[in-house]
């Protein structure tokens, strides 16, 4: 590896440009980003509530789901607020340093998403296909340890990136052509050989990834094999549908975001700005899904609001 060249240090600022080619429709794409960060906040706000508030939901599935909320509100915050000044108000502007930062809470939150998204699954596993050792399984303290492992992994993972960009001279323009600081983006900025780099991003990205797709995709394959051979046809049809509601957010979380991630090792031909608006989708869409997935159609979070609704008005 050539050695770093100190004589370009690293920029004060890089200028975010949004979505090439779209400039002008800027306020209009805001107006729908805006409103489903809005719905992600008060869906995700209102899940760890419920939670909190109602001890029976204290169940793995519902704590799971909690950990899935407080990633989306990381996730959604770290970008949307910034994306929507970028959008609205012209600010360009973007400091190094918040660039880093902002970059690992996206790539290490993304990865946490994966895992809770794995973590759920297996838990709908155990509770379908071995009911009556679901609590004997799932218990409170291998629910924290899942879930420390998937922060660990996430954080260690990632945390690599902002320092390997730190190290990188960068004596080209200041521009990224993108609405918030992509690893990617940012590293074709920098004026030496970035291979290495690339590989480390694009190879993290792909194992992790594809590992959580590969077990939650055989989890579901004997969730389905379960609920065909129920004796019950309603109670199969019902299991069925949360089934397959659960199957197409995991399906949009990980088809975006191998778009996204594919398209920087294959995609050359792919317009820059259908490339970076389904790299903003895989940012929103889950935050925003989730929420109304796994808590509106969840009866027993539904009947919590609703319940509390009807007390105040009344």
């Amino acid at each position: 590896m050539p050695p770093f060249n100190t004589s370009h240090p690293s920029p004060v600022t890089f200028l975010l440009m949004g979505i090439p080619g779209l400039e002008h429709l800027h306020v209009w794409i805001g107006i729908p980003f805006c409103s489903m960060y809005v719905v992600a906040v008060v869906g995700n706000v209102t899940i760890l509530a419920v939670v909190r508030a109602e001890r029976t939901l204290h169940e793995p599935m519902f704590l799971f789901l909690c950990m899935l909320s407080v990633t989306d509100l990381v996730l959604s915050t770290s970008t949307l607020p910034r994306m929507l000044c970028l959008f609205w108000l012209g600010v360009h502007d973007n400091a190094f340093d918040a660039c880093l930062t902002q970059m690992f809470f996206i790539h290490s939150f993304t990865a946490l998403e994966s895992g809770f998204f794995l973590s759920m699954a297996l838990d709908r596993y155990v509770a379908i296909c071995h009911p009556l050792r679901h609590t004997t399984i799932i218990t409170h303290t291998r629910i924290t340890i899942m879930g420390i492992i998937v922060v660990i992994r996430g954080v260690a993972f990632f945390s690599p990136h902002p320092i390997l960009l730190r190290q990188l001279p960068y004596c080209r323009t200041r521009i990224i052509a993108h609405t918030y600081c992509e690893f990617m983006a940012v590293v074709k900025l920098a004026c030496m050989d970035t291979g290495a780099t690339k590989r480390y991003n694009l190879s993290m990205a792909t194992i992790i990834g594809s590992c959580d797709a590969i077990l939650i995709a055989i989890s579901y394959v004997f969730i389905l094999r379960s609920v065909f051979l129920l004796p019950s046809r309603e109670a199969g049809f019902k299991a069925l549908g949360t089934c397959g509601s659960h199957v197409c957010v995991i399906l949009v979380f990980y088809s975006t975001a191998g778009f996204s991630i594919f398209t920087h090792r294959f995609g050359k031909n792919i317009p820059a700005h259908i490339h970076i608006f389904i790299a903003n989708m895989y940012l929103l869409l889950p935050p925003f899904l989730n929420p109304i997935v796994y808590g509106v159609r969840t009866k027993k979070i539904r009947e919590h609001v609703l319940r509390t609704l009807v007390v105040k008005v009344v």
